[in-house]
């Protein structure tokens, strides 16, 4: 297989567990599937990381998101 169907496959495959995470998450049920609704909330949560807040934001999302983990 050539380096670059490596690289797009592994590519592929990190945004379907991307994907995967925002199903997982309910957000689509939650949005009607509205997918400016969700494009908007990944864009607040990118503004929110960048702002003065945004070590606060990471440290209590990571928090969370490891105990979703461990739960599930």
């Amino acid at each position: 297989m050539r380096t670059w169907q490596v690289e797009r496959r592994n590519r592929t495959r990190h945004l379907i567990e991307l994907g995967g995470l925002i199903v997982k998450t309910g957000i689509v049920e939650l949005t009607s599937d509205d997918r400016a609704m969700i494009f908007g909330a990944l864009l607040w949560m990118a503004d929110k990381l960048q702002s003065d807040q945004g070590e606060q934001a990471r440290a209590l999302w990571a928090a969370k998101g490891k105990r979703a983990f461990r739960q599930n």
